[in-house]
């Protein structure tokens, strides 16, 4: 146990900036004592002085500049809040007890301020790293902090540190009227061409309660300019693909930066040039060829012109423009084609590239393939337009066509007329005659009325318009097509459709008379049956003398036709008799 009285403190309380801290003040009386008095004062410029004297739980003459921040805990701890930059100092614990004299101890308080995000500013000025001088890559910037942080700078995420013609890091300290600091840090660095895509950030570093801690800025990019070492030219589209009327971009590049200037040329005869610079965007360094065509293929070059140092590169390119011309079709033989016939298409053209042939109808519809195209047995329904298209499969889009016709000639052949053709008395109706042929015909009518004619390829179509009389009915109508190689003519026969009140009274007319022929019939059936009408070898009867007997029966039948009675009133052994035999008497045969 211990004799004396003794006061102990934490050596070092750290507190963050706006908040309170507390220092503890322990001590220890011999004998389970009573102290009389706790002082706490602080050490400014070695000189001590008094913040408040502690009695009980009561605090007495307080110092006026912590007045109102001060409180005492019931372990006589002391807390001041709202703690300031200017509280970092050193504080004194004084105890007094009486007999047992007065102890005391210190604590030295440390404020802390965390640092706000650093904020790095990349240098706008140019870097080329052919200067002696190392060039300024950016300056980091950390305010508002206690106690002053320290900076790092880190490129592609590595550290870097000071080296001589290479790295260089000067820093700043400022201290501020509220006692925070304000630090600035510049980075000076070699850079090389390699160095344009390179990413710069600043960290800054402070300690907080025992504790490192970092704050890493944005990352930042630097411009570095260099001179062009390698240039290129190359046609868009590729010049595999392009074609007459397309239009084409030559674009020139290079690797400097900032980029050169393009000149542009193409090569004419005798290896002399043709500057083209004022029909190209200098600056992005692209020549624009519009509606290229066979001429505009050939030898183009871009030139780049560094100003800084006056060094002058190039790149040529070959433009070739793909074309298919002089399109020909043959027809053998080329003399007229009669119906029959056979002929043979041929087609040919001209290009840098392997072409391809197809043979279309009128319709667009392919019908064959290869560069020749056989007719055969040519009628006037072959007579077409034919076209040959010429494509360059490896050329998308490269295609020409080529139409020719095949004309069969021949004298007219009549396909279709309108007979034969029922109407009536005065009636006006359409007398239709079609015609196939070439050249092309003309069509004429034996009777008057108004035509119409239509035409569609070899067809001819002729309508006409005609009143119906006697004579027409009679004699019909003719329909003559002629042309230089022929003539053709169909006759049109016209027919009397008879009234539907007519017609009725013919079919009433036909149904009585069946009717009175199938009585008739069961009648002479059934006296048969009934034995009235006796049968003999000889089978012959007179039915039309006045004295018959009275088992006889005489029938009479009249009728405008004889040939149907006639018919109908034959022997049934199959024999038929003259009409006028049978007109007087009716004859029957009956099995023996």
């Amino acid at each position: 146990a211990a004799s004396k009285l003794e006061v102990s403190m934490p050596v070092v309380v750290e507190v963050e900036s706006g908040s309170t801290a507390r220092i503890e003040c322990n001590f220890y009386i011999p004998g389970n004592g009573s102290y009389t008095y706790i002082n706490w004062s602080y050490i400014d410029r070695n000189n001590q002085v008094r913040l408040c004297r502690i009695a009980g739980s009561e605090i007495l003459d307080e110092n006026t500049d912590y007045k109102g921040r001060l409180s005492v805990g019931e372990d006589k701890a002391l807390s001041i809040s709202r703690v300031t930059v200017q509280d970092a100092r050193t504080f004194v614990c004084q105890v007094e007890a009486g007999s047992h004299g007065v102890g005391e101890n210190r604590t030295e308080l440390h404020v802390y301020t965390v640092p706000g995000s650093p904020l790095p500013s990349p240098h706008g000025g140019i870097l080329c790293s052919r200067l002696s001088l190392l060039p300024q890559i950016a300056q980091c910037m950390s305010r508002n902090s206690f106690p002053p942080p320290n900076i790092t700078w880190h490129k592609n995420g590595e550290q870097l540190q000071p080296e001589e013609k290479m790295v260089k890091i000067p820093a700043t300290l400022t201290r501020e009227s509220s006692g925070l600091y304000t630090v600035s840090s510049t980075l000076f660095a070699h850079v090389t061409r390699e160095d344009r895509n390179s990413l710069y950030h600043c960290t800054v570093h402070y300690w907080l309660r025992g504790q490192r801690h970092a704050v890493e800025s944005r990352r930042v990019s630097v411009t570095v300019f260099y001179p062009a070492q390698h240039v290129k030219l190359q046609v868009v589209p590729s010049s595999a693909l392009v074609k007459e009327g397309d239009d084409v971009k030559l674009v020139c590049e290079a690797d400097g930066n900032p980029a050169p200037v393009f000149s542009f040329y193409k090569r004419e005869l005798e290896d002399s040039w043709q500057d083209l610079t004022s029909l190209a965007d200098t600056n992005s360094g692209v020549l624009n060829l519009h509606d290229v065509n066979k001429s505009s293929s050939g030898l183009y070059r871009c030139q780049t012109l560094d100003l800084d140092d006056m060094r002058q590169l190039e790149k040529d390119v070959e433009l070739v423009v793909n074309y298919i011309e002089g399109v020909h079709v043959k027809m053998e033989p080329s003399s007229p084609l009669q119906e029959g016939d056979s002929v043979r298409l041929s087609c040919d053209a001209h290009s840098p590239v392997a072409l391809a042939y197809q043979w279309r109808d009128e319709k667009g519809r392919k019908v064959a393939e290869g560069n020749q195209l056989f007719l055969s047995n040519l009628t006037f329904e072959s007579s077409s337009n034919f076209s040959c298209k010429v494509i360059a499969p490896s050329v998308p889009g490269l295609e020409q066509s080529k139409q020719v016709a095949v004309a069969v000639q021949g004298k007219p052949r009549i396909v279709a007329i309108s007979s034969p053709l029922y109407v009536r008395q005065d009636e006006v109706v359409n007398l239709t005659c079609k015609a196939i042929a070439f050249p092309r015909p003309s069509v004429r009518w034996n009777v008057n009325g108004t035509a119409h004619e239509y035409v569609e390829n070899q067809h001819i179509a002729s309508n006409l318009t005609v009143r119906v009389n006697h004579d027409l009915l009679r004699a019909g109508a003719m329909c003559r097509v002629s042309n230089a190689l022929g003539v053709s003519e169909k006759h049109i026969q016209l027919l009397d459709q008879k009234t539907p009140e007519s017609k009725g009274v013919i079919i009433v007319a036909i149904i009585v008379c069946i009717l009175v022929v199938a009585v008739l019939g069961s009648v002479i059936y059934f006296l048969h049956k009934k034995g009235k009408i006796p049968c003999g070898r000889a089978g012959k009867q007179d039915i039309t003398k006045p004295e018959a007997r009275k088992d006889k029966i005489v029938v009479e039948v009249k009728s405008d036709k004889l040939s149907e009675e006639a018919g109908l009133l034959q022997g049934a052994n199959g024999e038929k008799r003259p009409a006028a035999d049978q007109v007087g008497q009716s004859v029957v045969h009956c099995p023996s």
